[in-house]
Formats: structure tokens, C-alpha cells, sequence
């Protein structure tokens, strides 16, 4: 009926709806009133004041005095500031990494700079919302009888936001968005890039160049619509660079390539009571699975792990990356302070009627995913990750925008946990959905690549789910399509990061 998190926390997690005067097992308890499941359920008494654990950490602060058995939830528990210990350094332990002649590998594709992908796609990438519409006629009106003659060419992918203007030219806002756009166009899963503008815009396309030495060649191409003569001119110029750049794209096919080529974005979203109990404890084995292969591994959402980033800086190799860290922390306190806002702000409606209380509680879930090694790297938005191992990449919680600048650090794979169902999909690094409940998973199948709800069903571990993750990340790496690739998701969750004025 409940699970039992931690012999120091005072609740337990419901693992089915508790009526009222439920005995609770082992605990000795008989609950006060119907608690729904993944909620929580006080163990002992807490008074008013005192901090509330869960995972042995605290997620907040009793409202008023609560009795062993009480429902603990928004109506008796809140956010209060306290001390956080960074302990910098002090989980940091040496890892024990996989030979590089006994590590698994994935039928990948190698680009001639040596990187990996996972998919060979040629991207239109949109440097404005003003061309976005015409990108997208490019993808979906080119000639379907034309593509199917390169069969190791995956697609025409459409990437489209809604920025690019009405901006500052320099600055944070317009920074994210260069380093997002030049992520997308040197992504090892596109063989090949068209970039289009309208002519105009703040973002032009020849700042990008020249803010990163890019030359254009065979398999990057630029044209504005203004110049080329409007949209129907701008969609027939397209395709004729688009079967130019056909063939060769062809000529990449998949080949073994070892796991340690795989950069891995991890994602949550839809979060609920059992995410920081299956899914993502579970995916956190799989990326310590991964690293000690060689691989990467990008956490991110910085308000969703808020209150939990000491649990982070204990892993950090070094002070430097500790202090950028907690630097991040302090922007984004900054940050939401000057929006009106607050970071207890980030549980959704739909995070509280799953038994998510505080944003505290949902960031120790969500820490979770990074699995238990050390931290070799803190990176901006968008920013390449250099460093292999598992690493942290700065961005929003609102999934999309988190996933966009993953993918844009170099990340050609992504996993994402979901507690309350998510159908979400990402174009070019395919996503894995890992649900963290048998009944929601039962429920949307047809979305669900994993079940993680087993672990609480009784049925496997934490670590037989995390081996199921990583190879289930191995088989799609090497070209078997995910459940949203099979759906068709991911051509419109490209959501760069916007921070600044629009003007």
C-alpha cells in the first residue's frame, strides 16, 4: 500500500488512494483521511516550524502541527528559506570506467570531423520568424517520390521559432539565440543545412557567421527571402540546393560506433509523486551506466533542481564548477525576483495533483536523474559540452526550451521522464518516454517507450530498469524509431530561450 522512502524521512509515499483509517504496514500508523496516490503521509509528528524530509532531505516546512497519518500536501506544507550545505567536492570518488575494447556500441553514423550521430537529417533552419512559415513549406512540399531515392537520408527536418527580431543585438537574450541556432546547424544529425532569413532581421545571418568563422560550403547553404525574391521563389531555390545536397548525404550509412559517442539530454516533465522514487532514480542508473562507458550525459531545468543543487556540488570535481553552479542559482533567484516571480512558481497544476508539494521536493526527483558520479562540467545555455562524463547545462524548466539548448550543447539523444503523461518529441535527437506509473502508462501506451512503474509494482529494481533505459537508448541510437518518431513529434519543440526585451 505505501512505500517507505527513508528510515530518516517523516512521510511515505501512497502507492494507491488510502481511505481513511488504512492501516499502514510496518509503519503502525492508521491514516486520518483518504489520501490519493503518490501523495505523502506523515510517519510521526512534525510541529508547526519544523522541516518536512523526504529522501531524507527537507522540501519544506509544516504550516501548522501535523499528526502521524495526516495527508502532508500544499495545505499544511511550505517554502521556506534555510541553509544548504555545498560541501564541494565531497562525493566526488574515482569511477571505474569500462575498457574501451569491452564497451558496447551503436549503429551510428561518423561525420568526416569524427563526431556521431544518431540520425541523418538535412535541416532548414529559420534564423527569424519571419521565414519560419516558408521553412516549413520547404520540408513539407518537397517531392516525397524525389527523397525516397536516398533511403539512408532519415528526412527534411523544419526548424522554426518564433524570435530573431525585435531584440537587442547583443546581450543574454540574443547571445542564447546565436549559440541555439549554431548548435542546430552544426548538429552532428544534420548531414546538411540550409539556412534561410528574411533579410531584415536583428539576427542576421551573416553576424552568425562571423561571430562563429563559419564558412558556408556544399552542406551549408544561406539565402534570404528578400534577396531571393519572395516565397515562392525563396520554396523552388530550396529544393533545387536541397537535391544538391542530396546525394552526399546519402553516402553517410550506418556503421558500429562505440556507446561513448552518445550524448545524452535528460528530461522530465508531467512529474509526479513516484518520479524521485522510479523513472528517474532509474534513469540516473543508466546514465551512470553510460558515463562509465565513456558517454555524456546533460542534466538541466535549473528551477527544477533549486533547493537541490548542494546534492550536485558534493559530485563536482572541482570549486570552479561548483561556484558556476551556484552562480546560475543565484541569477535565476535574480531573475524571477525581477519577473514577479518566485521559484516555488515551478510545481505545475498538474506536478500538485500528482503529490508534488514544493518545488524542493520536485528538484530532489528531478537531481535524481543524473545519476550518482561526479560532475565534470557546468556549461550555459546552448554552450558545446566539451567535457565527457555527466555535466550540467543551464536553462528553464519548461521542457522544450530545456531540450532545445541540450541538443543545441551537442546532445544526439534524449530520455524523458513523465509522471502525468507527456507526447513529447524532438527533431533531430530522437526521445525516449520513460513513464513512471503502470496505470498512466497502461493508459498512454502508445506514447510510453518504457514502463519504470514496475519498480513500485514489485516486478523489477531501480537498476534492471536503468539497464532497460540504457539499451533501450543503444537500440534507437542505432535507427529503431522511438514512440514519437513512429507518431511523428518533434518538428515543432524548438523553443530557444528568450531572455530580454522584446522591443
Amino acid at each position: 500500500m505505501t512505500i517507505r522512502l527513508n528510515a530518516n524521512d517523516n512521510t511515505v509515499v501512497a502507492r494507491l488512494d488510502i481511505l481513511p483509517n488504512t492501516h499502514l504496514g510496518n509503519e503502525d500508523l492508521r491514516t486520518a483521511q483518504r489520501i490519493p496516490a503518490g501523495h505523502k503521509v506523515a510517519t510521526r509528528p512534525i510541529a508547526k516550524g519544523e522541516p518536512i524530509r523526504k529522501f531524507n532531505q527537507i522540501i519544506g516546512f509544516a504550516s501548522q502541527d501535523i499528526a502521524p497519518g495526516e495527508h502532508v500536501h500544499v495545505h499544511n506544507c511550505v517554502m521556506q528559506d534555510f541553509d544548504r550545505d555545498y560541501a564541494v567536492g565531497a562525493d566526488v570518488k574515482p569511477i571505474e570506467y569500462v575498457p574501451e575494447n569491452q564497451r558496447p556500441s551503436f549503429q551510428g553514423y561518423l561525420r568526416n570531423d569524427g563526431r556521431a550521430a544518431t540520425r541523418n537529417y538535412i535541416g532548414v533552419l529559420s534564423t527569424v520568424n519571419c521565414s519560419a512559415t516558408v521553412c516549413k513549406f520547404i520540408a513539407e512540399r518537397f517531392p516525397k517520390e524525389i527523397l525516397d531515392q536516398y533511403p539512408n537520408v532519415d528526412g527534411i527536418v523544419a526548424i522554426t521559432h518564433g524570435t530573431g527580431c525585435g531584440m537587442a543585438d547583443a546581450g543574454e537574450g540574443y547571445g542564447n539565440l546565436q549559440r541555439t541556432l549554431w548548435g542546430f546547424a552544426r548538429h552532428p544529425n544534420f548531414a546538411a543545412v540550409l539556412m534561410i532569413g528574411l533579410g531584415c532581421e536583428v539576427n542576421q545571418i551573416d553576424f552568425l557567421l562571423d561571430a562563429y568563422q563559419i564558412q558556408p560550403g556544399p552542406n551549408f547553404r544561406t539565402m534570404t527571402m528578400q534577396a531571393t525574391g519572395g516565397t515562392r521563389k525563396t520554396i523552388e531555390r530550396a529544393h533545387e540546393i536541397i537535391k544538391e545536397m542530396l546525394p552526399g548525404v546519402n553516402q553517410y550509412a550506418r556503421q558500429p560506433v562505440s556507446v561513448s559517442e552518445i550524448s545524452l539530454a535528460l528530461q522530465c516533465g508531467g512529474s509526479d509523486g513516484y518520479s524521485g522514487i522510479t523513472a528517474n532514480p532509474a534513469l540516473g542508473h543508466a546514465v551512470d551506466l553510460l558515463v562509465r562507458n565513456g558517454g555524456t550525459a546533460i542534466l538541466s531545468e535549473t528551477p527544477e533542481i533549486y533547493g537541490a543543487e548542494h546534492l550536485l556540488t558534493r559530485r563536482a570535481v572541482d570549486e570552479k564548477i561548483a561556484a558556476k553552479l551556484i552562480d546560475r542559482i543565484k541569477w535565476w533567484e535574480h531573475y524571477t525576483s525581477i519577473n514577479g516571480g518566485e521559484m516555488n512558481n515551478n510545481p505545475s497544476p498538474g506536478n500538485k495533483a500528482g503529490g508534488l508539494t514544493t518545488i524542493l521536493e520536485k528538484s530532489l526527483g528531478a537531481t535524481a536523474k543524473g545519476g550518482t558520479l561526479n560532475l565534470h562540467g557546468v556549461y550555459k545555455y546552448a554552450e558545446p559540452v566539451t567535457a565527457r562524463g555527466f555535466v550540467y547545462m543551464d536553462s528553464p524548466g519548461y521542457d522544450p526550451a530545456s531540450a532545445t539548448g541540450q541538443v543545441a550543447s551537442g546532445a544526439n539523444m534524449i530520455v524523458f521522464t513523465t509522471g502525468r503523461g507527456s507526447c513529447f518529441g524532438f527533431k533531430p535527437a530522437p526521445s525516449i518516454k520513460v513513464a513512471t506509473n503502470t496505470p498512466m502508462y497502461r493508459r498512454m501506451e502508445e506514447d510510453m517507450d518504457i514502463n519504470a512503474g514496475t519498480i513500485i509494482d514489485g516486478e523489477e529494481t531501480i537498476e534492471q530498469v536503468g539497464e532497460r533505459i540504457f539499451h533501450k537508448v543503444i537500440e534507437v541510437a542505432s535507427g529503431n524509431h522511438s514512440k514519437s518518431e513512429e507518431l511523428g513529434v518533434g518538428d515543432h519543440e524548438f523553443v530557444p530561450w528568450m531572455v530580454g526585451a522584446v522591443m
